[in-house]
C-alpha cells in the first residue's frame, strides 16, 4: 500500500500540473507576449473593437499556461484546448482555419466558438456577465451551464449559479477573473 501511494504521488509530482500551482503569474499582462496579435486580431474579428482582448489570453492561460505543445487527458490540444471534433466543426464555417496545433488556428478556433457560445446566452446581458456564461460553456458544456441555471433560485449572474456548476468549472472562470483583475 506504502509502494503503491508513493509510485501514485511521485507520478503525479512528474506530471505537468494545470492552473494556478503551476503558473505562478497572476496578472494577464506579466505573460509572454508571443501570441499578443493573434488575441488581438480573433478577439476583434469575432467580438468586435470595444473587448478587451486579454479576456482571451486569461483563458489561454487558464487552459494551457500558453503552451501551444500541451495536449489533454481527453485529447484537448494547443493555447485554447480545443478538441478536435470542435475544430472541424469550427472549420466547416472557416475553411481558411488551417491546423489546430498552429497557434494562430488555435487562438482564432477558441475565440470563435467563444463567441458562438456568447451568443447562445441571452439571460445575462451583454458584457462581462455574458462572457464568464461562455467561458463556463467552453470548459463544462453549455448544456451543464445552461442546467445550472436553471437550477439556481434566483440566477441571473455567474456569481448566483456557481454552487451549481462543476468545481473545476467555476474555479476555470474564477482564474480567468483573478487574471484579468488589477491587483491589489
Amino acid at each position: 500500500m506504502l509502494r503503491l501511494l508513493l509510485f501514485t504521488l511521485l507520478t503525479l509530482a512528474s506530471l505537468p500540473q494545470a492552473g494556478a500551482a503551476r503558473f505562478p503569474l497572476e496578472q494577464v499582462d506579466e505573460w509572454d507576449k508571443a501570441y499578443d496579435t493573434h488575441f488581438r486580431k480573433y478577439s476583434k474579428r469575432y467580438f468586435g473593437p470595444h473587448t478587451d482582448w486579454r479576456w482571451f489570453k486569461s483563458q489561454a492561460i487558464a487552459e494551457s499556461g500558453l503552451d501551444p505543445k500541451v495536449t489533454s487527458s481527453a485529447g484537448a490540444k494547443g493555447l485554447m484546448q480545443i478538441m478536435p471534433a470542435t475544430f472541424k466543426e469550427i472549420r466547416e464555417k472557416n475553411t481558411h482555419f488551417r491546423e489546430l496545433q498552429d497557434p494562430r488556428w488555435n487562438i482564432a478556433a477558441g475565440i470563435y466558438y467563444d463567441r458562438y457560445l456568447y451568443g447562445k446566452w441571452r439571460t445575462p446581458p451583454p458584457g462581462e456577465e455574458r462572457l464568464y456564461f461562455a467561458f463556463g460553456s467552453y470548459n463544462a458544456g453549455y448544456g451543464r451551464i445552461y442546467k445550472a441555471l436553471k437550477k439556481a433560485p434566483e440566477a441571473g449572474t455567474w456569481h448566483e449559479i456557481k454552487s451549481y456548476v462543476p468545481p473545476q468549472t467555476y474555479h476555470y472562470v474564477k482564474r480567468i477573473q483573478r487574471l484579468m483583475s488589477p491587483p491589489d
